[in-house]
């Protein structure tokens, strides 16, 4: 078997996990797929494959929820923090220094992870949303861009609010969309994001979705208090590798 071949074949496997990840959490796919990728390619070639698969699937995962037009309305200055922070951070992935970045997102993506496990809750009063949802945005987009993860600080926010299950997968999917246009337009700019990566990108949405296709009918069949279970172990364990990757990178 040629290396080309078991590039192609290695590819798809980790797209299909990611995809699965993702339908049962609604994120991860980035995690997983960065991840296992940079072992057979650059990270920031990672990210400019991962631009079509994520965004992508992000609109399905967006589109397929009930309330997009009040989520919509409610975080809209979220997702507009995030157009803004985004350019920033893209700067950090294109220079290739994002190791320790990434490893400080993964401990406390972990941290986070083990405090919903457990019986406390963070919340957020409704009174707040007004200033903390842009800040959230703005950082959110920073990190997206530096890293190409977009879960942080922007998951355990949303889940501070009490968001529900659907709610929850349909926010995150609204600001995954928004994050991923974002970081493609960074990619874009910086000449990072070519035609032949955009070809990689279009195939790898076949796996990613059979994957995601997956992990939906998974999530489906989950009550309420399984997927906090699900959410928040996926957390803890998408953490813990991410910074065990970044620190053995560096």
């Amino acid at each position: 078997m040629s290396d080309h071949l078991i590039v192609i074949v290695l590819t798809s496997i980790i797209f299909i996990a990611a995809g699965i990840v993702k339908g049962v959490l609604g994120m991860g796919l980035p995690t997983v797929a960065i991840g296992f990728l940079g072992l057979v390619i650059a990270p920031v070639e990672a990210a400019a494959m991962l631009v079509l698969p994520s965004l992508i699937t992000n609109v399905w995962q967006l589109v397929a929820g009930p309330n997009f037009k009040a989520l919509s309305k409610r975080f809209g200055t979220l997702l507009l923090g995030i157009c803004l922070g985004t350019p920033i951070g893209v700067s950090f992935i294109t220079s290739g220094n994002t190791q320790i970045v990434t490893a400080g997102l993964g401990a406390v993506l972990s941290i986070y992870g083990a405090f919903g496990l457990s019986a406390a809750r963070l919340t957020v009063a409704p009174k707040s949303e007004w200033w903390l949802s842009p800040v959230m945005g703005f950082f959110t987009g920073i990190l997206m861009g530096a890293t190409g993860i977009s879960a942080l600080p922007v998951a355990p926010y949303f889940t501070a609010l009490g968001l529900k299950k659907d709610d929850l997968i349909q926010a995150l999917g609204l600001s995954f969309t928004i994050s991923s246009f974002a970081l493609a337009v960074g990619l874009f700019i910086t000449g990072q994001f070519q035609m032949t990566v955009a070809a990689a990108s279009l195939v790898a949405l076949i796996p990613a979705f059979a994957g995601m296709f997956l992990g939906q009918k998974l999530r489906n069949r989950m009550p309420q208090e399984l997927f906090k279970k699900c959410f928040f172990g996926g957390l803890l364990i998408l953490g813990a590798y991410m910074t065990y990757r970044a620190i053995t990178l560096m």
